[in-house]
């Protein structure tokens, strides 16, 4: 079994070979991703790494959790599992609202009556 875990607090110099290397000396890594701002290509000081073996994750959370890396103490934490309703709802209760009242307001009215 796999297990997934959350790494914060990354200075923005620390690359995903960095963290693979740190890692493996808990145990085994599948996979690691630095999040990176889609624009800019910058970090934006969090990201994953998943353990081949829970043995391994917990043995990554015990030795690097509040450890530093590159001068800055990191978060270490199993990954909480995204659900599809967590980013689109919280994305349309900020954004959406305004785009629409923007919308009916400067369409003129007619649209309103619909509703």
């Amino acid at each position: 079994m796999n297990k997934n875990l959350y790494v914060g607090n990354l200075s923005q110099k620390v690359t995903e070979e960095d963290l693979k290397n740190n890692f493996s000396e808990a145990g085994a890594v599948a996979t690691v991703s630095v999040i990176k701002d889609k624009f800019s290509g910058v970090s934006r000081g969090f990201g994953f790494v998943e353990m081949e073996t829970e043995e391994g994750a917990q043995e990554a959370i015990k030795k690097f959790n509040g450890g530093d890396l590159d001068g800055k103490t990191i978060t270490v934490n199993e990954a909480r599992p995204k659900t599809e309703s967590d980013g689109p709802r919280r994305d349309s209760n900020r954004g959406g609202g305004g785009f629409r009242g923007g919308r009916s307001g400067s369409g003129g009215g007619g649209g309103r009556g619909r509703y």
